[in-house]
């Protein structure tokens, strides 16, 4: 396994060389040369990390300060229980660094529960000199000379090219969909499968009923029709479906237009080839979340001062690292000063957390910059509170919309970076292609 990942990783790293690993004459691996460029990294991206990662990656490219990055990432909608499909590669050689598992952790916190992880493949080019490969005897840990720079520079690209994917969500969300819809234990398209084409010349001739069929009914099924009668059709509970009447042309919006609402919870909309079934909780409530984030970094973090001050103690080494991300913690509202050589003395908290331990809260941030060097317990603390909120601010499962409503919704979606996945990565809405809910019917 250990000779495959290394086979794998050099790969990914040269998709323009050709590959092949043998194991006593048998072939394990073997991968064609991609053409130079983007389209062939992810091609050979593809065939080691998987089709869902191609369909559903992210291009990265950013330059800072004579450092590049490129690579891809998936869409928060495909994800992991682990971090084994996330790469690093440094001027070409694929290494392991602890850095990437904070870098990414950084950039995808508005959108992943902290137990799911993406997948990325990252690329890094910059002056040898300003890198140093002999950190670990198998050259597969790298220390950066100024690794605030790689970082920020990493983060900042993975956000922007998630910003620039919008509404997108990952397409595996609708294959699983539709896998859900087939019969148990059969095989795609194996329902119909077996069954012959109709043929109207080729009618069987009528047999009698063996020992084990029923016999028809006495008279035959007409006599004992009676002709529908909807007036005699009582209504035992409310209706869960609402249809909507067409007011917009569907090929004007990627959304589509709203069509009905069922069960007061799912708004069904048709777009020019399929159709999109939206969690209006789900969906508004990372609207609402999306809004408060843009409101706070508008007006600033407000902060509460602490009648006494909360003095925590660390050791030097955790005191001086959390010390040294003062300002930064200022500005997300926590206003922190040295007291003495191994403790820190909290003097105001972001008022948005109400009253919460403090001294837990320090403790728990200079794990992290030693760990990630950055303050992620912080910010994730602030995607807790503002989800919260965002929850109990949003439209509930339940709600009646009318055809306005659910068209502004579908509308602000659109409008709207991340409203693919909801605050913990689950999917907002489910599109399916007209071509593949032919398919469940047998008409293709």
């Amino acid at each position: 396994m250990a000779g495959t990942d290394v086979v794998k990783r050099l790969a990914m790293a040269n998709p323009h060389v050709s590959f092949s690993l043998e194991n006593n004459g048998r072939n394990v691996l073997r991968y064609a040369a991609e053409a130079e460029g983007e389209a062939g990294r992810l091609a050979r991206l593809g065939a080691i990390m998987g089709r869902d990662f191609r369909d559903n990656a992210v291009a990265i490219e950013a330059e800072r300060e004579g450092v590049t990055l490129t690579g891809f990432a998936g869409l928060p909608t495909l994800n992991r229980g682990n971090a084994q499909m996330q790469f690093l590669f440094v001027n070409g050689r694929p290494v392991k660094d602890r850095m990437l598992n904070g870098v990414i952790r950084a950039a995808y916190q508005d959108f992943l529960a902290r137990d799911r992880h993406p997948l990325a493949a990252l690329f890094v080019e910059l002056d040898p000199e300003y890198v140093d490969v002999n950190v670990h005897p198998a050259k597969t840990e790298v220390r950066f000379r100024d690794a605030g720079n790689v970082r920020g520079l990493m983060i900042g690209a993975l956000r922007h090219s998630l910003a620039d994917a919008g509404h997108r969500a990952s397409t595996t969300v609708a294959g699983y969909a539709l896998g859900k819809v087939r019969p148990e234990g059969a095989p795609t398209g194996a329902l119909f499968a077996s069954r012959p084409a109709y043929n109207p010349t080729s009618i069987s001739p009528v047999r009698a009923p063996s020992s084990f069929e029923p016999a028809p009914p006495p008279g035959g099924w007409a006599e004992s029709a009676e002709p529908y009668a909807p007036d005699t059709y009582e209504r035992d509970v409310a209706p869960s479906a609402r249809v909507e009447p067409e007011t917009q042309a569907t090929e004007d919006f990627p959304l589509g237009v709203a069509r009905a609402q069922l069960h007061e919870t799912y708004v069904i909309a048709q777009t020019q080839d399929g159709i999109v079934i939206v969690d209006q909780h789900a969906a508004h409530e990372r609207l609402v979340y999306e809004d408060m984030k843009r409101e706070m970094a508008a007006g600033g973090v407000k902060r509460q001062a602490l009648l006494i001050p909360d003095v925590v103690e660390l050791t030097e080494d955790e005191a001086a690292r959390v010390v040294e991300r003062a300002d930064e913690l200022a500005e997300l509202g926590l206003e922190i000063e040295a007291f003495g050589s191994g403790a820190v003395c909290v003097r105001a908290t972001p008022a948005l957390f109400g009253e919460m331990d403090a001294a837990g809260l320090i403790r728990d941030l200079a794990d992290d910059f030693a760990e990630y060097d950055a303050g992620l317990v912080l910010k994730e603390r602030f995607e807790e509170v503002m989800g919260n909120m965002a929850c109990r601010g949003s439209v509930r499962s339940g709600r009646r919309l009318n055809g306005e409503e659910m068209n502004a919704l579908l509308r602000q979606m659109e409008a709207t970076p991340h409203s693919g996945q909801c605050n913990h990565g689950r999917p907002t809405y489910v599109e399916l292609k007209l071509a593949d809910i032919e398919k469940l019917f047998g008409r293709r």
